[in-house]
């Protein structure tokens, strides 16, 4: 699939204010199953500084800083994107390696951030244990089966909602609240991942349903790493295991580090801030094909 998108951001504010050090999350990932050809970045009023960086999670992020004062904040990221299909997962599989659960030592240590709990001491939320110990009930200890399995246990327990404001909620509110936007519902699949020891983390992107909506949205689900098949994309609040219309543009296994945009502002005692966002996507190209090595 090759897709053209254009994600705005407007902030307008009642009185002059002074923007503080921003950090935006908005350029397309250009690898993996997923080509970037075009991606252009417009903010305003101009940063005194704007400048790339590679993340530790390999994204490149842009860093912007701010002199003098403003009422009006504006941020347009421009993509163009070739999206591919990925070989299937159960013929990549290494079953010996990936039969659950999986020992720490058996993994490269530089996906250990990626098995961390998200309780304060790094322990896994109890709700998610339990969780994970369901959906591995009857999987044979094997990946796939359980993660299906885990995804139809989650979508039986949790209605999935749309919510705009506030970060992701842990393993056993979202179960709690029986509802969850698709952000709470990757925050919790990746939980019970790492419970039984496959790494996991949280990714934010672009949706690409058919037929068209009304209004895209930005959009949340799991990467999880399966050994012989590398980093594959499941979405618990939708259709599982992920495809060509799924364009990822953020990774980490902490959910807050995946935010578009993040910064602060300060001004007059009392100012006000109002926010919109938009998001326009065209598919160029709807054909699907895998991504050939060296290409």
């Amino acid at each position: 699939m090759r897709a053209r998108i254009t994600h705005t951001f407007t902030y307008r504010y009642s009185a002059p204010v002074l923007l503080g050090p921003h950090r935006f999350c908005l350029r397309p990932r250009p690898h993996g199953f997923q080509r970037l050809i075009d991606y252009r970045l417009e903010v305003s009023p101009d940063p005194s500084q704007l400048f790339d960086l590679l993340a530790a999670g390999g994204d490149t992020i842009t860093r912007a800083r701010f002199l003098g004062e403003t009422e009006l904040f504006q941020v347009v990221a421009s993509s163009e994107v070739e999206t591919f299909t990925a070989p299937l997962m159960e013929a990549c599989l290494d079953e010996e390696m990936a039969r659950l659960p999986i020992a720490i030592g058996r993994l490269n240590p530089d996906l250990m951030s990626n098995l961390q709990g998200w309780l304060p001491n790094g322990q896994h939320d109890a709700a998610a244990v339990d969780l994970a110990q369901e959906a591995l009930m009857g999987s044979d200890e094997r990946s796939l089966t359980f993660l299906q399995q885990l995804i139809e246990i989650i979508q039986d327990r949790v209605k999935y909602t749309q919510r705009h404001i506030g970060p992701a909620w842990p393993a056993s509110r979202t179960l709690k609240e029986r509802v969850g936007s698709c952000r709470d519902l990757a925050m919790l699949m990746i939980e019970c991942c790492r419970c039984v020891g496959l790494p996991a983390r949280f990714v934010s992107g672009y949706h690409l349903v058919e037929p068209k909506p009304e209004r895209y949205d930005l959009h949340a689900w799991t990467e999880v790493y399966l050994q012989g098949a590398g980093w594959r994309g499941f979405d618990a609040s939708g259709q599982g295991a992920i495809d060509e219309h799924y364009i990822p543009i953020a990774t980490s296994s902490k959910s807050d580090l995946t935010a578009a945009i993040t910064g602060s502002f300060s001004g007059p005692p009392g100012v006000e801030s109002t926010f919109k966002w938009s998001i326009e996507a065209e598919v160029l190209s709807s054909t699907s094909h895998q991504l050939i090595p060296g290409s």
